[in-house]
């Protein structure tokens, strides 16, 4: 009995249709990226885990999809660690490779691996798959795509800045209302400390990084079960929920963190880019939000993200500022700063929204129906001629009858179709079909690519 195909949960399949939507969203991205002096570079989808382990804090190391050796790889273990169940101490011994979970990592391990050949700063971006380990719901996959840019080698702020006008311009181009979110870990950092809870800092970003998700009292549930005291909890909520705009949300913040010198400099450092922004001309809504924590352990600057105003649905690109990601390879000293765009999350927005442009489709422009062999012959350089001129076109393989070659062309929405019989080939032309309209006329080949191209 054969075996019912199917695929693994939190992963697609994407039609013609659907992937053409996709490639417009990569290259719209790719196209800002080059504009802002980005270069495009790939690493493998599998890692060595000694590269992923570790970076993620441990929520995500529990993500992290592991492959297992080939080979005998039980010829090495005891029969009291196999006995002993232990799946985390197991997969330890028999996989030493994993794929990626993001693609920051694999970029901080590429610089340390190819610094001699790299200029500084160095621009990169990555548009490729990830892999996690997480449970499949809604906006949520186990196997999506990110587009990744960063610049390392620089502390310098206008780079944050350039990245927000960055995410202005892809979510412009797309027509997505999009509100940024910016904050900035030392900020966090200070506010631990003035709480007097300054050890329990990434307990603390963890769960206030989840206030959209889970709502405030369960954040304050978890924030206790961290052993972080109702006093400091208390102290925790004016600071977290404070409104305004952002620059009475700044003043605040140089008053509440005062006697915090870390939480100052992060203060000065979104008051810079706040400033600098608001003076660009970015379309899009862009907001201090203390509750934005990012969860990642390795950021320690400036934080970013995105989230559409229109759909509901997770953020839809984010980022930020970590200073020391490639010293845990050996290379300390080099700053990096960069944002990530989840790119079926925007597909699905851009469904849900129906914002797609038209010109988007890939798909056959004009069809040449197929009556024989000597008729094939005919057509086929004048296919030839239509292709160099850029239309994408196809002649039916068969010499099927006109019907079958007619709904062809509707299955695949072609909007042209060109016909030549007796008639068209004595006379050197064509009969071009508008689909659309059911009009059609006698042209030359220079009249049809004129006609398929709208001039």
């Amino acid at each position: 009995m054969a075996t019912k195909p199917g695929i693994p949960k939190g992963t697609r399949d994407f039609s013609p249709v659907e992937m053409a939507k996709r490639n417009y969203i990569f290259n719209t991205i790719r196209e800002v990226f080059y504009l802002y002096g980005f270069q495009q570079i790939e690493t493998p989808a599998m890692e060595n885990l000694s590269t992923l382990m570790g970076k993620y804090g441990e929520e995500g190391d529990k993500l992290l999809f592991k492959i297992q050796n080939s080979g005998d790889y039980f010829s090495a273990l005891t029969d009291e660690e196999l006995l002993s169940r232990n799946a985390a101490k197991l997969a330890g011994k028999f996989c030493e490779k994993g794929l990626r979970y993001d693609l920051t990592v694999p970029f901080a391990r590429y610089v340390v691996m190819h610094r001699d050949e790299i200029v500084f700063p160095f621009k990169r971006f990555q548009i490729q798959p990830v892999w996690r380990a997480d449970r499949p719901q809604k906006g949520r996959y186990r196997e999506f795509y990110q587009c990744d840019a960063d610049v390392v080698g620089s502390n310098s702020l206008l780079n944050e800045v350039e990245l927000v006008q960055m995410i202005d311009a892809v979510f412009s181009r797309f027509g997505i209302r999009v509100s940024v979110k910016v904050n900035n870990r030392k900020i966090l950092t200070g506010i631990a400390e003035i709480i007097g809870e300054a050890d329990k800092i990434v307990d603390i970003t963890v769960a206030i990084d989840k206030l959209d998700k889970i709502g405030l009292d369960n954040v304050n549930a978890e924030l206790a079960s961290k052993g972080i005291s109702q006093e400091a909890i208390e102290k925790l909520q004016p600071i977290i929920l404070l409104g305004g705009s952002n620059e009475e949300k700044l003043q605040t913040l140089k008053a509440v963190l005062a006697s915090s010198e870390t939480g100052l400099k992060g203060v000065e450092e979104c008051e810079f880019i706040l400033k600098k922004v608001a003076g660009l001309g970015v379309k899009s809504e862009v907001e201090l939000d203390l509750t934005l924590a990012r969860g990642l352990n390795y950021y320690t600057g400036a934080i970013f993200e995105v989230k559409a105003l229109d759909v509901q649905i997770g953020s839809i690109s984010g980022g930020g500022r970590y200073d020391n990601l490639t010293g845990v390879f050996g290379m300390d000293g080099v700053s990096g700063v960069g944002i990530s765009f989840g790119a079926d999350r925007i597909y699905d927005v851009l469904n849900q929204l129906d914002l797609y442009p038209k010109e988007a489709s890939e798909a056959t422009q004009l069809l040449f129906v197929n009556f024989g062999e000597s008729e094939a012959d005919y057509v086929l350089p004048v296919l030839a001629k239509v292709r160099e001129a850029g239309i994408r076109a196809e002649v039916y393989p068969d010499s099927a009858k006109m019907k079958k070659q007619m709904s062809y062309a509707n299955s695949k929405s072609i909007p042209f179709v060109a016909i030549a019989g007796e008639t068209e080939m004595n006379e050197g032309k064509v009969t071009l079909k508008n689909m659309t309209t059911g009009e059609q006329a006698l042209v030359t080949a220079d009249e049809l690519i004129s006609a398929v191209k709208g001039e």
